[in-house]
């Protein structure tokens, strides 16, 4: 399939296809005129990235995990041994920014406070 279909079938935009592919998430074959190849393997890769994407993984994480895991029904599942150790150094990276936004909140909660009371006075 070229590269419309596979806009069609995953609802990606053709120019994030192609982010994907520079960034080696992707590798489409070519046809003798050029075009993009895309097969079903494709169409899953590219759920495959979307989800990983929404976990909060970057596309050099995924790139280094992507081609250990596979669909496991609905959910994604690791098939080599040091994917894991990877995935939880994403996770804990992610709970490190979650503590640090709770933290800023904190702060402009502080400021949005004074700023109440001092307008009531």
């Amino acid at each position: 399939m070229r590269i419309g279909e596979l806009v069609k079938r995953t609802g990606v935009h053709e120019r994030l296809l192609r982010y994907y592919e520079e960034q080696g998430l992707l590798r489409p074959e070519r046809s003798a005129s050029g075009y993009r190849e895309y097969t079903e393997t494709h169409v899953d890769t590219v759920r495959r990235i979307r989800s990983l994407l929404a976990a909060g993984l970057g596309t050099s994480a995924i790139a280094a995990v992507l081609p250990c895991l596979e669909t496991d029904g609905e959910r994604l599942a690791p098939t080599c041994p040091d994917v894991l150790g990877q995935l939880r150094a994403e996770r804990d990276r992610i709970d490190r920014a979650m503590e640090a936004l709770r933290e800023s909140r904190e702060a402009l909660d502080l400021v949005i406070s004074a700023g109440l009371r001092k307008s009531a006075v």
